[in-house]
């Protein structure tokens, strides 16, 4: 009997069983691409959307053409705050969507005197306002309904908002701005 060093007793396939191998090989492939898919569907329904900012409204921190994403489920968990940066159905046109700054909660007073904002009568702090942006108009006080949010943009004195059309019901609030993405300079976490 001849012995054989370096051999094993089991066979593997012949070159002509490679097709199947691929064949097995690019239906995993196109499996986990179908599942990566379904879970970026899912966290862009559910969780986060790209947005592009349009307009000037809410310079300097968001400028024309820049792209966000929003966090769709962070108010399921948690309330709307004061500062929060949201994205909303326009009040007016429920077709277009707008991202404004809250500045009242329900149940409040604003007051706007000479573009200082003052809720229930305590002047608002807003480092995120330059000067140059200031609107110096007033704005009568106002009672923020209940689930209601009085928003402002950043940009003062070229932002159409609550002062124009009111507060925002809080179910045509459907995000809040969470990171800037592009351009990639601009890159940077919303605080």
């Amino acid at each position: 009997m001849q012995e054989l060093l370096g051999t094993d007793d089991r066979q593997e396939a012949a070159p002509a069983g490679a097709a199947p191998v691929s064949f097995s090989h690019l239906r995993m492939w196109l499996r986990d691409l179908a599942i990566s898919m379904v879970i970026a569907g899912l966290t862009i329904v559910f969780l986060y959307q790209p947005v592009k900012v349009e307009g000037t409204s809410m310079m300097p921190g968001l400028t024309d053409q820049e792209r966000i994403f929003i966090n769709k489920f962070v108010y399921r968990f948690e309330s709307i705050k004061r500062g929060d940066v949201v994205v909303f159905w326009y009040p007016i046109d429920p077709s277009k969507s707008y991202i404004k700054r809250v500045i009242g909660l329900p149940g409040e007073v604003v007051r706007i005197t000479g573009g200082s904002v003052y809720i229930n009568g305590q002047l608002l702090s807003e480092p995120y306002i330059l000067s140059d942006y200031l609107d110096h108009q007033s704005y009568p006080s106002a009672l923020v309904e209940p689930d209601h949010y009085f928003v402002l943009g950043d940009h003062r004195n070229s932002s159409n908002d609550s002062r124009s059309w009111g507060t925002v019901a809080r179910e045509q609030i459907y995000g809040k701005a969470v990171l800037v993405y592009w351009p990639v300079d601009k890159f940077q976490v919303l605080k």
